[in-house]
Protein backbone atom coordinates (compact mmCIF):
# COMPACT_ATOMS: atom_id res chain seq x y z
CA UNK A 1 0.00 0.00 0.00
CA UNK A 2 0.66 3.55 -0.43
CA UNK A 3 0.80 4.32 3.33
CA UNK A 4 0.27 8.84 4.17
CA UNK A 5 2.51 8.95 7.72
CA UNK A 6 1.13 11.84 9.36
CA UNK A 7 3.94 12.75 11.73
CA UNK A 8 6.06 10.58 10.20
CA UNK A 9 9.64 12.62 11.61
CA UNK A 10 8.30 11.90 15.01
CA UNK A 11 9.28 8.92 17.45
CA UNK A 12 6.94 6.94 17.03
CA UNK A 13 5.73 7.86 13.49
CA UNK A 14 9.58 7.44 12.22
CA UNK A 15 9.54 4.10 13.60
CA UNK A 16 6.87 2.95 11.82
CA UNK A 17 7.65 4.69 8.31
CA UNK A 18 10.93 1.65 9.03
CA UNK A 19 8.62 -0.94 9.82
CA UNK A 20 6.39 0.05 6.58
CA UNK A 21 9.22 -0.16 4.25
CA UNK A 22 10.87 -3.37 5.70
CA UNK A 23 7.00 -5.25 5.02
CA UNK A 24 6.92 -4.26 1.51
CA UNK A 25 4.99 -1.07 2.08
CA UNK A 26 5.49 2.56 0.67
CA UNK A 27 5.40 5.06 2.72
CA UNK A 28 5.27 9.69 2.41
CA UNK A 29 5.51 11.48 5.58
CA UNK A 30 3.86 14.68 6.37
CA UNK A 31 5.49 16.44 9.13
CA UNK A 32 5.46 20.14 10.52
CA UNK A 33 8.60 19.69 12.60
CA UNK A 34 6.88 21.14 14.96
CA UNK A 35 8.37 18.07 17.55
CA UNK A 36 9.51 15.71 14.82
CA UNK A 37 13.52 15.55 12.83
CA UNK A 38 13.55 15.30 9.57
CA UNK A 39 16.99 13.21 10.05
CA UNK A 40 14.82 10.51 11.68
CA UNK A 41 13.54 9.89 7.79
CA UNK A 42 14.79 7.72 5.27
CA UNK A 43 16.44 9.80 2.86
CA UNK A 44 14.05 7.48 0.00
CA UNK A 45 10.90 9.08 1.47
CA UNK A 46 8.71 11.48 0.02
CA UNK A 47 8.76 13.87 2.64
CA UNK A 48 6.42 17.01 3.04
CA UNK A 49 6.52 19.64 5.70
CA UNK A 50 3.15 21.05 6.58
CA UNK A 51 0.33 20.67 8.44
CA UNK A 52 -2.24 17.73 8.71
CA UNK A 53 -4.82 20.79 9.62
CA UNK A 54 -3.92 22.19 5.37
CA UNK A 55 -6.52 20.32 3.96
CA UNK A 56 -5.40 21.38 0.53
CA UNK A 57 -2.00 20.02 0.65
CA UNK A 58 -2.95 16.84 2.65
CA UNK A 59 -5.80 16.40 -0.32
CA UNK A 60 -2.91 17.18 -3.03
CA UNK A 61 -0.63 14.70 -1.35
CA UNK A 62 -3.22 11.74 -1.03
CA UNK A 63 -4.21 12.49 -5.41
CA UNK A 64 -0.31 12.70 -6.01
CA UNK A 65 0.94 9.62 -4.46
CA UNK A 66 -2.55 8.01 -4.56
CA UNK A 67 -2.73 6.81 -1.06
CA UNK A 68 -4.37 3.78 -0.10
CA UNK A 69 -4.22 4.32 4.06
CA UNK A 70 -3.68 7.18 6.67
CA UNK A 71 -1.65 6.76 9.68
CA UNK A 72 -1.86 9.73 12.48
CA UNK A 73 0.93 10.09 14.77
CA UNK A 74 0.46 13.71 14.88
CA UNK A 75 -1.02 14.62 18.14
CA UNK A 76 0.25 16.91 21.10
CA UNK A 77 0.82 15.09 24.34
CA UNK A 78 2.03 16.46 26.95
CA UNK A 79 -0.41 15.80 30.24
CA UNK A 80 0.52 19.13 31.84
CA UNK A 81 1.00 21.47 29.01
CA UNK A 82 -2.81 20.17 27.78
CA UNK A 83 -4.35 21.25 31.35
CA UNK A 84 -2.48 24.57 30.92
CA UNK A 85 -2.83 25.56 27.45
CA UNK A 86 -6.45 23.24 26.42
CA UNK A 87 -6.80 25.12 23.33
CA UNK A 88 -3.90 24.13 22.35
CA UNK A 89 -4.32 20.45 21.93
CA UNK A 90 -7.91 20.48 21.03
CA UNK A 91 -6.94 22.37 18.01
CA UNK A 92 -4.31 20.50 17.10
CA UNK A 93 -5.40 16.94 18.41
CA UNK A 94 -9.07 17.36 17.36
CA UNK A 95 -9.76 20.58 14.87
CA UNK A 96 -6.62 19.41 13.29
CA UNK A 97 -7.21 15.77 12.42
CA UNK A 98 -11.02 16.79 11.54
CA UNK A 99 -9.58 18.93 8.48
CA UNK A 100 -7.78 15.78 7.79
CA UNK A 101 -10.76 13.32 7.26
CA UNK A 102 -12.70 16.48 5.31
CA UNK A 103 -9.42 15.62 2.68
CA UNK A 104 -9.59 11.87 2.88
CA UNK A 105 -13.12 12.12 1.90
CA UNK A 106 -12.86 14.41 -0.59
CA UNK A 107 -10.09 12.23 -2.05
CA UNK A 108 -11.55 9.17 -1.61
CA UNK A 109 -9.24 7.59 0.76
CA UNK A 110 -11.25 5.42 3.74
CA UNK A 111 -8.80 3.38 5.52
CA UNK A 112 -7.26 5.01 8.85
CA UNK A 113 -5.06 4.11 11.45
CA UNK A 114 -4.85 6.24 14.68
CA UNK A 115 -2.44 6.77 17.28
CA UNK A 116 -4.99 6.93 20.42
CA UNK A 117 -3.67 6.02 24.32
CA UNK A 118 -4.48 4.83 27.64
CA UNK A 119 -4.81 7.98 28.87
CA UNK A 120 -8.35 7.95 27.36
CA UNK A 121 -9.18 5.58 30.73
CA UNK A 122 -8.42 8.44 33.10
CA UNK A 123 -7.64 6.68 36.49
CA UNK A 124 -9.40 2.74 36.13
CA UNK A 125 -10.84 0.81 38.16
CA UNK A 126 -9.05 -2.65 37.56
CA UNK A 127 -6.01 -3.87 36.25
CA UNK A 128 -5.23 -4.79 33.68
CA UNK A 129 -6.91 -2.86 31.30
CA UNK A 130 -9.47 -3.77 28.55
CA UNK A 131 -10.58 -2.16 25.44
CA UNK A 132 -14.27 -2.26 27.23
CA UNK A 133 -12.92 -0.64 30.51
CA UNK A 134 -14.76 2.90 31.18
CA UNK A 135 -13.23 5.76 29.81
CA UNK A 136 -13.06 8.96 31.74
CA UNK A 137 -9.77 11.05 30.90
CA UNK A 138 -8.90 13.42 33.41
CA UNK A 139 -7.08 16.00 31.33
CA UNK A 140 -7.48 17.63 28.42
CA UNK A 141 -5.10 15.34 25.95
CA UNK A 142 -6.67 11.90 27.16
CA UNK A 143 -10.18 14.15 26.59
CA UNK A 144 -8.95 15.23 23.04
CA UNK A 145 -7.99 11.44 21.83
CA UNK A 146 -11.59 10.13 23.25
CA UNK A 147 -12.90 12.85 21.15
CA UNK A 148 -11.53 12.05 17.88
CA UNK A 149 -12.18 8.05 18.76
CA UNK A 150 -15.96 9.08 19.25
CA UNK A 151 -15.92 11.54 16.13
CA UNK A 152 -13.91 8.50 14.05
CA UNK A 153 -16.59 5.76 15.13
CA UNK A 154 -19.74 8.64 13.53
CA UNK A 155 -17.60 8.61 10.54
CA UNK A 156 -17.62 5.07 10.07
CA UNK A 157 -21.17 5.07 10.47
CA UNK A 158 -22.20 7.46 8.05
CA UNK A 159 -19.48 7.48 5.74
CA UNK A 160 -18.19 3.83 5.82
CA UNK A 161 -14.69 5.22 6.97
CA UNK A 162 -12.68 2.12 8.65
CA UNK A 163 -10.43 2.69 10.73
CA UNK A 164 -8.31 0.97 13.47
CA UNK A 165 -7.48 3.01 17.37
CA UNK A 166 -4.76 1.72 18.77
CA UNK A 167 -4.67 2.72 22.73
CA UNK A 168 -0.81 2.30 23.80
CA UNK A 169 0.94 2.46 26.78
CA UNK A 170 4.52 3.91 27.40
CA UNK A 171 6.33 3.40 24.12
CA UNK A 172 9.73 2.96 24.92
CA UNK A 173 13.26 1.86 23.25
CA UNK A 174 14.79 2.64 19.58
CA UNK A 175 15.77 0.78 16.39
CA UNK A 176 17.64 -1.67 16.67
CA UNK A 177 20.17 -0.30 14.57
CA UNK A 178 20.48 2.49 16.87
CA UNK A 179 19.85 4.63 13.90
CA UNK A 180 16.63 6.30 15.24
CA UNK A 181 15.26 6.85 18.88
CA UNK A 182 13.55 8.83 21.19
CA UNK A 183 14.20 12.73 21.44
CA UNK A 184 11.66 14.33 22.66
CA UNK A 185 12.24 18.49 23.81
CA UNK A 186 11.09 18.91 26.12
CA UNK A 187 11.69 14.99 27.89
CA UNK A 188 9.29 14.13 30.16
CA UNK A 189 9.67 10.02 29.70
CA UNK A 190 10.99 7.77 32.21
CA UNK A 191 13.78 5.64 30.58
CA UNK A 192 15.02 8.47 28.45
CA UNK A 193 15.53 11.08 31.64
CA UNK A 194 17.17 7.84 33.55
CA UNK A 195 19.99 7.71 30.42
CA UNK A 196 20.33 11.52 30.51
CA UNK A 197 20.93 11.30 34.63
CA UNK A 198 23.45 8.21 34.19
CA UNK A 199 25.28 10.34 31.27
CA UNK A 200 25.17 13.41 33.54
CA UNK A 201 23.37 15.16 30.89
CA UNK A 202 20.70 16.30 34.04
CA UNK A 203 21.96 16.45 37.56
CA UNK A 204 19.45 13.74 38.71
CA UNK A 205 16.09 12.13 38.04
CA UNK A 206 12.86 13.19 40.50
CA UNK A 207 11.27 10.27 41.30
CA UNK A 208 7.41 11.15 41.94
CA UNK A 209 6.35 9.14 45.00
CA UNK A 210 7.04 6.06 46.66
CA UNK A 211 4.56 5.96 48.92
CA UNK A 212 1.74 4.14 46.17
CA UNK A 213 0.42 1.07 47.33
CA UNK A 214 3.15 -0.99 44.95
CA UNK A 215 5.59 -3.29 45.43
CA UNK A 216 8.42 -0.73 46.16
CA UNK A 217 6.27 2.37 46.88
CA UNK A 218 6.65 3.62 43.11
CA UNK A 219 4.37 3.88 40.19
CA UNK A 220 4.00 1.01 37.75
CA UNK A 221 3.79 1.05 34.22
CA UNK A 222 3.87 -0.88 31.24
CA UNK A 223 6.70 0.06 28.86
CA UNK A 224 6.02 -1.14 24.73
CA UNK A 225 8.83 -1.06 22.66
CA UNK A 226 8.16 1.41 19.55
CA UNK A 227 9.12 -1.60 17.40
CA UNK A 228 6.29 -3.55 18.97
CA UNK A 229 3.55 -0.75 18.53
CA UNK A 230 4.59 -0.26 15.20
CA UNK A 231 4.53 -3.33 14.09
CA UNK A 232 0.62 -3.94 15.19
CA UNK A 233 0.17 -0.66 13.12
CA UNK A 234 0.98 -2.17 10.11
CA UNK A 235 -0.46 -6.02 10.93
CA UNK A 236 -4.11 -4.03 11.08
CA UNK A 237 -4.06 -3.35 7.41
CA UNK A 238 -6.52 -6.27 6.22
CA UNK A 239 -8.35 -5.66 9.11
CA UNK A 240 -9.76 -2.78 7.11
CA UNK A 241 -11.96 -4.07 4.37
CA UNK A 242 -14.94 -3.75 5.15
CA UNK A 243 -16.87 -0.25 5.20
CA UNK A 244 -17.85 1.29 8.21
CA UNK A 245 -15.17 -1.12 10.20
CA UNK A 246 -14.49 0.44 13.47
CA UNK A 247 -11.66 -1.09 15.67
CA UNK A 248 -9.82 -0.72 19.26
CA UNK A 249 -6.91 -2.00 20.54
CA UNK A 250 -4.71 -2.12 23.25
CA UNK A 251 -1.30 -2.45 23.25
CA UNK A 252 0.70 -3.32 25.98
CA UNK A 253 3.65 -6.18 27.55
CA UNK A 254 0.92 -6.73 30.62
CA UNK A 255 4.19 -6.82 32.51
CA UNK A 256 4.65 -3.46 34.30
CA UNK A 257 7.94 -2.48 35.91
CA UNK A 258 7.83 0.19 38.60
CA UNK A 259 10.11 3.14 38.56
CA UNK A 260 12.47 2.12 41.14
CA UNK A 261 12.99 -0.70 38.64
CA UNK A 262 13.28 1.22 35.60
CA UNK A 263 16.64 3.00 37.60
CA UNK A 264 17.96 -0.11 38.61
CA UNK A 265 17.85 -1.69 35.00
CA UNK A 266 19.28 1.46 33.28
CA UNK A 267 21.68 1.03 35.74
CA UNK A 268 22.86 -2.43 34.96
CA UNK A 269 22.79 -1.90 31.73
CA UNK A 270 24.54 1.21 31.72
CA UNK A 271 27.31 0.07 34.29
CA UNK A 272 26.75 3.93 35.34
CA UNK A 273 24.74 4.88 38.54
CA UNK A 274 21.67 6.99 38.09
CA UNK A 275 21.31 10.10 40.60
CA UNK A 276 17.79 10.45 41.77
CA UNK A 277 15.81 12.42 44.81
CA UNK A 278 12.15 11.85 45.54
CA UNK A 279 9.84 14.27 44.94
CA UNK A 280 5.64 14.12 45.80
CA UNK A 281 3.45 12.52 44.35
CA UNK A 282 2.15 14.04 40.95
CA UNK A 283 -1.76 15.05 40.69
CA UNK A 284 -3.57 12.24 38.74
CA UNK A 285 -0.71 9.69 38.38
CA UNK A 286 -2.30 6.04 39.23
CA UNK A 287 -0.21 3.74 41.27
CA UNK A 288 -0.22 1.10 38.21
CA UNK A 289 -1.51 1.01 34.61
CA UNK A 290 -1.08 -1.98 32.66
CA UNK A 291 -2.83 -3.67 29.70
CA UNK A 292 -4.84 -6.65 28.62
CA UNK A 293 -3.55 -6.98 25.28
CA UNK A 294 -5.10 -10.30 24.46
CA UNK A 295 -7.82 -8.46 21.81
CA UNK A 296 -4.55 -7.20 19.29
CA UNK A 297 -2.95 -11.14 19.93
CA UNK A 298 -5.90 -13.03 18.95
CA UNK A 299 -7.13 -10.34 16.01
CA UNK A 300 -4.14 -9.33 14.73
CA UNK A 301 -1.80 -12.02 15.28
CA UNK A 302 0.42 -9.89 17.31
CA UNK A 303 2.90 -10.52 20.17
CA UNK A 304 5.34 -7.92 21.91
CA UNK A 305 8.54 -9.77 21.01
CA UNK A 306 10.59 -7.23 24.02
CA UNK A 307 8.87 -8.47 26.67
CA UNK A 308 11.36 -7.76 29.48
CA UNK A 309 12.32 -4.00 30.57
CA UNK A 310 15.97 -4.88 30.41
CA UNK A 311 15.61 -5.57 26.34
CA UNK A 312 13.76 -2.33 25.98
CA UNK A 313 16.34 -0.42 28.01
CA UNK A 314 19.23 -1.93 25.87
CA UNK A 315 18.16 -0.47 22.49
CA UNK A 316 17.61 2.84 24.31
CA UNK A 317 20.53 3.04 25.61
CA UNK A 318 22.21 2.43 22.38
CA UNK A 319 20.80 5.00 20.93
CA UNK A 320 21.48 7.23 23.41
CA UNK A 321 25.17 6.42 23.42
CA UNK A 322 25.28 6.84 19.60
CA UNK A 323 23.57 9.92 19.74
CA UNK A 324 24.82 11.63 23.18
CA UNK A 325 23.01 15.29 21.77
CA UNK A 326 20.22 13.03 20.10
CA UNK A 327 19.34 14.43 16.48
CA UNK A 328 21.23 17.69 16.15
CA UNK A 329 24.73 16.03 15.61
Amino acid sequence: MNVLVIGGAGYIGSHCVRILQETGHRPVVLDNLAYGHKAAVPEEVPFHVGDLADRELVERILRTHRIDNVMHFAAFAYVGESVQDPLKYYSNNLAGPIRLLEAMRAAGVDRFVFSSTCATYGIPEKMPIREDAPQRPINPYGQTKLDFENCLKACAKAYGLRFAAFRYFNASGAAGDATIGEDHAPETHLIPLAIWAAQGRIPELTVFGDDYPTPDGTCLRDYIHVDDLSRAHVAVFEKLVEPGTALFYNLGTGKPASVLEVIRSVEKITGRKVPYSLGPRRDGDPPALYADSRKAKEELGWEPRFNKIDEIIESAWAWHRAHPEGYAK
